[in-house]
């Protein structure tokens, strides 16, 4: 009889860590679908954004679901994995759009402008400080295939928490 109130201690206990387990196998898979396909915090600091985003840096939230359905437009500010350092990400403001002819000038190297046609599946970037940003001047248009994100929300700092406009 004590034998079998082994198998029950035992029994309840293999119940207990299979209940933990498929807890976190859940919240493993949900966290892995929200970061990756719904929405991911991300942080984004430096002078190119001014006055939109702090130099000292933000700590933004970037939705996945637009930008796979094509729905990216004039004004959006997006995250996207730099065409110079795929390593890295930056958030730029969308100024153009596939088929859109631009006309840019580098502020620091030429008073002459230029002109350039947005290719199918490509975007034109820039940071809003035109003074300080390293964007599609520099590197051209930049495949739609790089955006990885749309940022709608600011959660840091404090006193900036809340919906980024355009």
């Amino acid at each position: 009889m004590r034998f079998m109130g082994y198998i029950g201690q035992w029994r309840r206990a293999a119940k207990e860590v299979l209940d933990r387990t498929t807890i976190a196998v859940n919240f493993l898979c949900w966290f892995h679908i929200t970061g990756n396909y719904l929405c991911t915090p991300c942080h984004a600091y430096g002078v190119s954004m001014l006055p939109t985003l702090n130099v000292t840096g933000d700590v933004l939230l970037a939705e996945h679901v637009s930008p796979r359905l094509g729905k990216v437009s004039y004004g959006d500010l997006v995250l996207v994995k730099s065409p110079l350092n795929p390593k890295l990400r930056v958030t730029k403001r969308v100024i153009a759009l596939e088929g859109d002819t631009v006309t840019y000038f580098d502020p620091l190297h030429s008073e002459a402008s230029q002109v350039a046609v947005v290719p199918k599946g490509h975007v034109w970037i820039q940071g809003d400080n035109i003074y300080a940003s390293h964007d599609s001047r520099y590197y051209g248009p930049v495949p739609y295939g790089l955006i990885e994100g749309k940022v709608f929300f600011r959660v840091w700092p404090p006193d900036d928490f809340g919906l980024l406009g355009q």
